[in-house]
């Protein structure tokens, strides 16, 4: 077996990225300090090529050098749109018809597992602050919330990490035509 050089993985160019065809998901930020979370995202975003990050109240936006160093230009690629408040973001794709669930241990919430999302709908997941998580307006403006079991002694994981897992299900559940 031979690690594939960077040239040999036919990676799209920005330019055909924002051509191509997306995978019917948003990720929503509520107030995430990290840089790094905010670019982690981002290059996941890319990977998977969904369909656009929202970035609200304090979280970070491009360009910033912090971004930039987990993001690895993903996030020249991935489209984002900045919200002064993460409701106005939920309320703007709720108008648009997707169906936007938060990320959050809740009463209610189903586990991630058990959530299979539809063919040919529009999804926005949020991702919640670093210490206190999905705002509560959030929630209740939110269609569900999506809880992903965890079995040890922390109570949360890395917004980053959180992402990847979510969007990673989303990726394993949705047909994307490549």
């Amino acid at each position: 077996m031979r690690k594939l050089r960077t040239i040999e993985m036919q990676r799209l160019s920005v330019e055909e990225y924002k051509e191509a065809e997306k995978m019917p998901l948003v990720v929503v930020m509520d107030d995430v300090r990290s840089m790094h979370n905010v670019g982690s995202v981002f290059r996941t975003a890319d990977a998977f090529r969904l369909e656009a990050v929202y970035l609200c109240g304090i979280t970070g936006c491009p360009p910033h050098n912090e971004i930039h160093k987990t993001a690895l230009g993903a996030e020249d690629s991935v489209d984002w749109r900045y919200f002064k408040t993460p409701l106005e973001a939920v309320e703007e794709l709720k108008s648009r018809g997707v169906e936007v669930l938060s990320i959050e241990q809740a009463e209610g919430s189903t586990k991630l597992p058990s959530f299979q999302p539809e063919q040919g709908k529009r999804y926005a997941i949020v991702l919640g602050n670093e210490v206190k998580g999905v705002h509560q307006e959030v929630i209740d403006a939110s269609d569900g919330c999506l809880e992903i079991p965890q079995y040890g002694t922390k109570h949360s994981m890395n917004v980053s990490v959180t992402a990847g897992i979510v969007i990673y299900h989303f990726v394993l559940n949705l047909e994307l035509r490549i």
